[in-house]
């Protein structure tokens, strides 16, 4: 699998290339096709300075027209093209295939160094095998880390920084998408932060899934909250929208993003959606105060008494000012999930676009970072499977390598996950519960942490998921969002995204607005 890595490497990265150039001897790599495709790779770079990419195909092609592919050669190379083709478009985790690479080659260069001392031991000639023995160097190749601001590479380097610290591997629209796509890149360790039965495991699953649909590479741990049939079946609810519950069946109502100024009929847009607003005529109703004092039974009564209303986010401005407000349309779920549908989902949507997304289901007081990277090492040794993002379901549920006081096991834990998201270079997303204060506050604060507070100093990114204490916003499907530590960057605690939602449908984001 490490040979798979590195001709993916060779064919997809300039920067890789740049780096194992200068020590590369063919007879590295085991796999003769592998041989041919680097060789390939190696005469491309030297001419053009760059990585073949897709233009491998062509190189083939060519090779094959000329006459300078053995013809036995030829099927075993196609195979592998069109197998590796796959991952032509998927994010190359550089770091850590050029670390993983390193080690292999030292230990290939030592076996063909024995490898000619075993053949001259065999043909007589001892002496000449005890010189050869005795004369051992290792491979002198380590990553170059150091930089030289007056050597021309630097540029593919600023390049590459650059790239690697603003590129989103997982993608939200909207609202919410403008307050954490920024967060979610290589590299990062990103929490969420909420009180108990706030739906932690659903929004981990919903980035899950999500950065899975966006090609990119997920493996997603849980804990213990939940067993393996329990998470396939919400992910099941999720891909078809069903409940997996009888109770959710029938009609229902669900929350849809609504501008304030069309439900108080104060807009005069040429763009806007409806020619009324449910609450135009509530005199004390206004643009202040009718967030707070929207309820379901509000909506529900607004929507049966004026069913032709039509809800409206069409202007630029609703996108950069606080007009937000849900709206309720009514669903009706004749049946929950049957088994022959959600095999046809997970067939069309994992299956058959080739979506990478693996769960791990442990028992409770039973998974620990340790066992995680054993379990990533054997995925990547079996079929060469690296995770672009890693999720945990949750953190406070895993074990520490070490026993001692329970608060410093915490920290011991939040700082494991953190060399984890940097020794894999990947983004690695947990969650965490608050404290008891918690449950009796509008909106999380530093102050809500669970145990102990250094969780803030590990994470790059924390992030507080809300909902009022009388749970308005949940039974109509409100979630808010705030930021509660950046490293990088301003951010004000007091400000949130608010999101739509439908718990019961699997779906914890429909929409969102600030």
């Amino acid at each position: 699998m490490i040979e798979r890595q590195i001709i993916i490497g060779f064919i997809v990265s300039k920067e890789f290339l740049q780096q194992i150039r200068p020590i590369w001897v063919n007879q590295f790599l085991v796999s003769v096709s592998a041989q041919r495709l680097a060789m390939w790779c190696i005469e491309y770079y030297d001419e053009y300075k760059d990585a073949p990419g897709k233009t491998i195909a062509d190189i083939y092609q060519d090779k094959l027209r000329i006459g300078e592919l053995p013809k036995k050669l030829a099927p075993d190379i196609e195979d592998s093209l069109e197998d590796l083709s796959d991952e032509y478009d998927d994010s190359f985790n550089l770091k850590y295939v050029l670390a993983k690479t390193s080690a292999y080659l030292k230990e290939r260069h030592l076996e063909i160094h024995q490898e000619k001392v075993k053949e001259l031991l065999e043909s007589g000639e001892t002496g000449e095998a005890e010189t050869l023995a005795a004369s051992y160097k290792g491979l002198s190749f380590e990553i170059s880390d150091d930089l030289d601001l007056g050597d021309p590479s630097i540029h593919s380097k600023i390049k590459n920084a650059f790239k690697g610290a603003y590129e989103s591997l997982i993608k939200f629209p909207g609202a919410l998408g403008r307050l954490w796509n920024h967060q979610f890149v290589r590299g990062a360790f990103v929490a969420l932060m909420a009180a108990e039965k706030r739906g932690k495991t659903f929004w981990l699953m919903e980035i899950a899934i999500r950065a899975s649909q966006q090609r990119v590479k997920v493996a997603f741990f849980q804990a213990g909250d939940m067993t393996e049939n329990q998470q396939l079946r919400r992910v099941c609810s999720y891909l078809t929208k069903k409940p997996t519950n009888e109770r959710y069946t029938g009609k229902s109502y669900g929350a849809v993003v609504d501008c304030l100024r069309n439900q108080l009929d104060i807009c005069d847009k040429p763009e806007r959606q409806c020619g009324f607003g449910p609450f135009g005529f509530e005199a004390e109703l206004n643009e202040e105060n009718i967030r707070g004092a929207t309820t379901k039974e509000r909506l529900v009564d607004a929507l049966l008494d004026y069913p032709d209303y039509k809800p409206c986010r069409n202007c630029e401005e609703f996108q950069i000012a606080p007009l937000g407000v849900p709206w309720i349309q009514e669903i009706n779920v004749p049946s929950i999930v049957t088994v022959d549908e959600a095999q046809k989902k997970v067939q069309q949507f994992f299956i058959d676009k080739k979506r990478k997304l693996r769960i791990s289901s442990h028992l409770n007081d039973s998974l620990s970072i340790i066992i995680i990277r054993q379990i990533l090492d054997r995925w990547e040794n079996e079929d060469g499977f690296l995770p672009d993002v890693i999720v945990i379901d949750y953190a406070d549920l895993l074990v520490p390598s070490k026993v001692t006081d329970f608060r410093h096991q915490q920290n011991q834990i939040w700082k494991e996950l953190r060399a984890l998201s940097q020794e894999r270079n990947c983004l690695l997303i947990t969650a965490t519960q608050t404290d008891a204060d918690s449950y009796e506050k509008e909106t999380l604060s530093r102050k809500n942490f669970s145990e102990d507070k250094r969780k803030y100093s590990h994470v790059t990114a924390m992030y507080g998921l809300n909902q009022d204490p009388k749970e308005r916003e949940k039974k109509i499907g409100v979630m808010r969002i705030n930021e509660i530590a950046i490293r990088e960057g301003e951010f004000d605690i007091t400000s949130c995204v608010t999101v739509l939602q439908n718990l019961n449908l699997g779906r914890p984001f429909i929409g969102s607005y600030i």
